[in-house]
């Protein structure tokens, strides 16, 4: 079973940079496929990105596409996301989520099995 645990959020201004980290425990974290969701406050949570188990291959949400990097150490059993030129309306609380198998890239809630209790981002204007 892999159990996930987000960190890195916090509160940042408009054009600004933060990266979360979600660190992975179990031993078939490296089978995984990781993605990154969101929900703000009132809406539905949604996909930001995910990524194949070796990196090989991304997926981004076109709001986020040219702005965050998703990449993973598997020797660290752990997934970042790397977020510039924050925006406010990129506040939201951040999910890691793993998916198998590994080589694939679900944008769909439904596809992943595990989840980590999440990390807050507030992008202030």
């Amino acid at each position: 079973q892999v159990q996930l645990v987000e960190s890195g959020g916090g509160l940042v201004q408009a054009g600004g940079s933060l990266r979360l980290t979600c660190a992975a425990s179990g031993r078939t974290f490296n089978d995984h496929s990781m993605g990154w969701f969101r929900q703000a406050a009132g809406k539905e949570r949604e996909f930001v990105s995910v990524l194949t188990w070796n990196g090989g291959r991304t997926d981004y949400a076109d709001s986020v596409k040219g702005r965050f990097t998703i990449s993973r150490d598997n020797a660290k059993n752990t997934v970042y996301l790397q977020m510039n030129s924050l925006k406010p309306e990129d506040t939201a609380v951040y999910y890691c989520a793993a998916h198998f198998p590994g080589n694939e890239l679900p944008s769909a809630m439904s596809e992943y099995t595990r989840w980590g209790q999440g990390t807050q981002v507030t992008v202030s204007s």
